[in-house]
């Protein structure tokens, strides 16, 4: 498995060796011995979650508080996705960056987010399946959401084709801007 760092500190891109013939395909999608090596021991995944949805779907960008602060090890089992992950850590020197990657059935790579970063996705394709390993429980009262056209962010989300916004949840539609948070 190949693992690339990104602009921000502790972002990983996990790409896997993909064995693949007439038949299909046959890939590693998991590793602990690499996984330790990559981002440090001591890290377990307690929950496993799996979206589905339609393409112009826009979820994000969410986060949970410390002390339930959540990693998350994601990927596209179906269709394509841009995945972004966003430094929300006060003190760290890429606070306020972020990182895009496009995870896609295809592609097969995965984004580890370190605990303490912001989290969201654009759907690419017709629908894309996106699955999510976490480091710690969901916490209703410790999530939190940054909005997605955030100017301070600038993030350059991919077109939708002419005319089409993203589809939002209410939540992500009125998220605080990350200067409101604190």
């Amino acid at each position: 498995m190949n693992v690339q760092q990104t602009a921000i500190a502790g972002v990983l891109v996990f790409e896997p060796k993909v064995f693949g013939d007439a038949r299909g395909f046959f890939m590693e999608s998991f590793n602990r011995r690499v996984f330790d090596d990559a981002v440090g021991p001591g890290l377990d995944f307690v929950q496993d979650n799996h979206s589905r949805s339609a393409k112009g779907v826009l979820r994000g960008l969410h986060f949970q508080k410390a002390p339930h602060a959540q990693g998350k090890l994601v990927r596209c089992t179906a269709g394509a996705v841009f995945d972004v992950a966003v430094d929300i850590r006060p003190g760290s020197a890429t606070f306020g960056r972020w990182v895009g990657v496009e995870l896609s059935a295809d592609n097969h790579k995965q984004l580890w987010i370190p605990p303490g970063l912001a989290h969201g996705f654009l759907v690419l394709s017709d629908t894309a399946d996106f699955l999510y390993k976490t480091t710690d429980y969901y916490a209703p009262p410790m999530e939190g959401a940054v909005r997605w056209d955030d100017p301070d962010l600038a993030i350059v989300w991919p077109s939708l084709g002419q005319g089409m916004a993203p589809l939002l949840s209410t939540k992500d539609a009125t998220a605080p801007l990350l200067r409101d948070l604190q």
